[in-house]
């Protein structure tokens, strides 16, 4: 995770209540809405180079994450930052 002024902090862990910022299917030209939810799971032992696998499509996410309107959704430790 990193703060407002760039500097990586690694608080993230299963509980911890976070922020992402997400593509709005309602939204006109790819609008995207911040969202605030829960971290469920940690894939850190799954997470493999994309490269090794020979395809840049669907990489494994790190973090699963159960949004407060519901979602389940999936990102790495750059999309998030913590929730205030």
């Amino acid at each position: 995770m990193t703060d407002k002024n760039g500097t990586r902090k690694d608080v993230t862990a299963v509980g911890s209540r976070v922020r992402i910022t997400v593509s709005d299917a309602d939204a006109d030209a790819g609008g995207t809405v911040a969202c605030a939810g829960v971290v469920i799971e940690d894939y850190q032992d799954m997470v493999i180079d994309r490269g090794s696998v020979g395809r840049d499509w669907a990489p494994v996410q790190r973090w699963a994450i159960a949004l407060d309107d519901g979602r389940l959704i999936f990102a790495n430790d750059d999309d998030l930052t913590a929730a205030e």
